[in-house]
């Protein structure tokens, strides 16, 4: 039984993982907390379902279509609203990504309506890979890991290793010092958004097929994303992925051992009490500012 409840800590913690990769990516560029992050993975992932069911299109081009067309809107939605705002502040940024949130939960309803519809994909949570007394694992199960696997490696490749990382932790570490040295700040900080947006893409996608597709599949995902990375500390991309995998481990352990309903609790108790205790969250560094 802890074997099996260890592999759906991880699962659970590679998802909350990536949502809390999506929101750090935007938080790092530009210090502003998106939570129009989890709509934004919900309106990709009816793309996906679109492109199976309507288009026929095999899983592959659908999800290279759904990346795009969530690189597009997070771009969009930066060169839009966030970069368009009169004398902006925090507050201002944290209202508009909210009232984005309500446009495309709207907007969601409006087209597709609140009907729950099971999204299917080629790896199946019922599907069994391997079977031993103490846990099953499961194609989905697997399938989970490895693309959250497969996608921390890939921003770890693409932020050490190529000149757009370089770009973009330039842009994230001083953005006028980065605009004299020739870099396009604003695209760059477009580019974080399509790339955040991406990631969210990909979490929806997961979490689908053991939910249902409807506007509210990732409110859930979300505050749990965003716990996360409270919990790793929003600036640092490997804390955050380490607060996911603690997030899911204890979530479950909580609703094992103490309660299932009170399970979602968690989530909030962890951002309070970090908040409180270490606002920097537990990996990144709290800089207090002397005059």
């Amino acid at each position: 039984m802890i074997a099996q409840l260890i592999i759906n800590s991880i699962v659970a913690g590679s998802i909350y993982a990536l949502m809390a990769l999506a929101m750090s990516i935007i938080y790092k560029a530009s210090e502003i907390p998106n939570f129009s992050q989890g709509e934004m993975a919900m309106v990709s992932t009816y793309i996906t379902f679109i492109l199976l069911t309507a288009a026929g299109l095999p899983f592959l081009l659908a999800l290279a279509g759904t990346l795009a067309f969530a690189f597009i809107l997070g771009f969009l939605f930066e060169f839009i609203f966030i970069r368009r705002a009169k004398e902006p502040n925090l507050l201002g940024f944290i209202i508009i990504t909210l009232g984005f949130q309500l446009v495309l939960y709207g907007f969601a309803g409006w087209k597709w309506g609140s009907d729950q519809r099971t999204f299917t994909l080629p790896f199946s949570e019922s599907e069994v890979i391997y079977r031993t007394d103490s846990f099953v694992l499961t194609e989905h199960n697997l399938a989970s890991i490895l693309i959250a696997v497969a996608i921390m490696l890939g921003l770890y490749l693409l932020l050490q290793h190529t000149k757009l990382g370089l770009a973009m932790k330039a842009s994230q570490q001083n953005v006028k010092a980065a605009r004299f040295n020739g870099i396009p700040t604003n695209r760059i900080l477009g580019i974080s958004f399509g790339i955040s947006a991406m990631v969210g893409a990909i979490a929806g996608v997961l979490v689908a097929p053991i939910t249902t597709l409807d506007p509210t599949m990732m409110w859930d995902p979300l505050l749990k994303g965003f716990a996360a990375a409270v919990l790793g500390g929003l600036k640092s991309l490997p804390g955050v992925v380490i607060g996911g995998l603690l997030l899911g481990l204890i979530e479950n352990l909580f609703g094992f051992y103490i309660s299932l309903e009170f399970k979602s609790v968690v989530a909030f108790a962890i951002i309070i009490v970090v908040l409180f205790v270490k606002p920097s969250g537990l990996f990144d560094k709290h800089y207090v500012r002397k005059v």
